[in-house]
């Protein structure tokens, strides 16, 4: 079991000294460079300070390697040396803080420059190449590893316990659904020596509540839309304010300002939909993309979704979530990337049928590692 960082009363102690009944919280310590093997997972929602955790181990690191020969035979095992930090991020996390230096770790509030100790992969096989170029490197910051393969958390586990190698991995664990990211995070959690939570403050403007999750929307016209259920997993945005229907915003919640529409008509009305359509009775599912593409007002989902919000306070901003655009290319990627219904050559004639995005449908499968080719000779 990973140990996970709490803060520890200390009540006896104050006592004893004289002092009055304090809370005393875990000192902010240098980080520990020493332990060779360690996988330390960094999580909590968008906006906690995860990669700015990670600034601050660089920053410690570039102390620590100041230090003489006695310090470095206690971060070494064998040509790995824990004190030489190297930062690695997705390639399709491109998109977030592109006003810095290419080679920056960039956080919310600033950065720190990494030089040449820096790179970005599209999955696993990436890391090795890193590992195998940097083979004094030890201790490597992997943003987001939840946009990884699976392979990647074995990758980890083997060089971290053949060679000593140290693992940060500030990360989502939880995504935007309040579900386990994906089976990479399964496996980060299973393989972690280590896990370090942060929250944040809740980001409604009414609001002073720890966030525990990470809230998806779209801002359509000024106003606030929170994606539904069945939004595409991976869907990168920026830390800057977005428009539209095409890029997300992310922002910390708390569980009362946590809007997830659409969860029970995912699984009451279109995942049912998708598994007749894999059985080879895709009428139904086609009426209802149509209805969502050119009538909502007619589909399920607006049913669905008005029936279950009349009496809820918040109607206004769960019926916000119809407001975006590409709602039907949506729940075609849902059906086909996630939940593995749809075979590629139906969903290729569906987008072309419903007149459906299809530039967007293939930028999102690429992204979510389920590219397909929309040409219409797959169908013809």
């Amino acid at each position: 079991m990973p140990r996970i960082e709490t803060a520890q009363s200390s009540e006896d102690f104050l006592k004893s000294l004289g002092f009055p009944t304090l809370t005393v919280h875990q000192t902010f310590t240098h980080f520990d460079f020493e332990t060779p093997g360690r996988r330390v997972l960094v999580i909590g929602p968008m906006g906690s300070g995860k990669t700015e955790f990670s600034a601050r181990v660089w920053r410690d690191a570039a102390v620590a390697l100041q230090k003489g020969s006695e310090v470095a035979q206690k971060t070494s095992t064998g040509e790995v040396d824990r004190r030489k930090v190297f930062f690695v991020r997705s390639q399709i996390d491109g998109d977030r803080f592109t006003d810095y230096p290419e080679d920056a770790l960039a956080y919310r509030s600033g950065y720190v420059r990494c030089g040449s100790s820096i790179a970005r992969i599209s999955d696993s096989f990436g890391l090795e190449q890193v590992l195998e170029d940097n083979p004094g490197v030890g201790t490597f910051i992997i943003d987001e590893a939840s946009f990884f393969d699976e392979r990647l958390a074995y990758v980890v586990r083997n060089h971290s316990i053949e060679r000593g190698v140290m693992f940060i991995f500030p990360t989502l664990i939880l995504n935007f659904r309040r579900d386990i990211f994906n089976s990479t995070a399964r496996l980060m959690l299973e393989i972690a020596t280590d896990v370090i939570p942060l929250t944040a403050y809740c980001d409604h403007h009414q609001c002073l509540n720890s966030a525990f999750y990470t809230y998806r929307y779209y801002n359509v016209n000024g106003e606030e839309c929170p994606a539904l259920y069945f939004d595409p997993l991976i869907m990168v945005g920026g830390d800057a304010e977005k428009q539209g229907s095409i890029s997300p915003n992310y922002a910390a919640r708390c569980d009362q300002h946590h809007y997830l529409p659409g969860k029970e008509y995912t699984f009451f009305c279109l995942k049912p939909l998708g598994e007749a359509a894999a059985r080879g009775d895709s009428k139904a599912l086609v009426t209802e993309l149509a209805a969502i593409k050119g009538d909502m007002k007619r589909s399920e989902l607006y049913k669905r979704l008005f029936q279950r919000s009349r009496t809820r306070s918040d109607v206004d901003i769960t019926m916000n979530a119809l407001k975006p655009d590409l709602i039907a290319e949506k729940a075609l990627i849902y059906l086909f990337a996630e939940q593995n219904l749809l075979p590629e050559d139906l969903v290729v004639k569906i987008a072309y049928d419903l007149d459906l995005d299809r530039s967007f449908m293939e930028k999102v499968l690429k992204d979510n590692r389920r590219p397909i080719s929309f040409q219409r000779s797959l169908f013809t």
